[in-house]
């Protein structure tokens, strides 16, 4: 069974790339031939992004905090001899 971490941490990458996807849409979305810019269009796509790095900001420093706490503990990669 996963543990809890692993589910948040899922759920993290899920929504950075839900909104990484959100900015993306927002991007290609056109406009009428000969029709302005909308900048609604812009102001989602600005809002989109801003929340990506919030979220792997906070997943960042998410996981430095549980490593400092001892929560996780780094396993490195084996060895072989």
């Amino acid at each position: 069974m996963r543990s809890m971490k692993q589910v948040l941490i899922g759920l993290a990458f899920v929504g950075i790339l839900g909104s990484l996807a959100s900015a993306l849409f927002f991007m290609m979305k056109k406009d009428k031939p000969g029709e302005p810019d909308d900048p609604k269009r812009a102001a989602h796509m600005v809002w989109a992004l801003a929340l990506r790095v919030g979220i792997s900001v906070l997943l960042f420093v998410c996981i430095l905090l549980a490593w400092k706490l001892g929560y996780i503990q780094p396993s490195g990669l084996p060895q072989n001899p």
